[in-house]
């Protein structure tokens, strides 16, 4: 099993950007791996972020997320990021990152994940 750990969260103004990241405790082997972000405000079901399928390298994105965030890897493939910018008070929520292998496939922005880290909170304030 996979430990994920968020971190990089905080209050930011209407507008401003704010860098998630989520440490692996290892590397993730296989292409048939998603790792995402989901964000949940309370009283509400989670809602996907975005997700990034490894061995396609293809990304997937929320309606409210397209052209505002952005999720990424690094070289090293033990964290993964989310950059958000333009952000809104609606975007107020607890965001948590999520991983899902070994038989992930594409296409999907919110797959049965089966690791999750503890969550990060992000407050937008205008």
């Amino acid at each position: 099993q996979v430990q994920l750990a968020e971190r990089g969260g905080g209050s930011v103004q209407v507008g401003g950007s704010l860098r998630l990241s989520c440490r692996q405790s290892q590397k993730i082997y296989g292409g048939a791996t998603c790792l995402g972000w989901v964000r949940q405000v309370p009283g509400k079901e989670r809602e996907g972020v975005a997700s990034y399928h490894v061995g396609s390298s293809s990304s997937y994105y929320a309606d409210h997320a397209k052209g505002r965030f952005k999720i990424s890897q690094d070289n090293f493939e033990t964290t993964f990021f989310l950059d958000m910018t333009g952000l809104k008070p609606d975007d107020t929520a607890m965001y948590y990152c999520a991983a899902r292998f070994p038989d992930c496939t594409s296409g999907n922005l919110m797959p049965h994940y089966n690791s999750w880290g503890q969550g990060t909170q992000v407050t937008v304030s205008s």
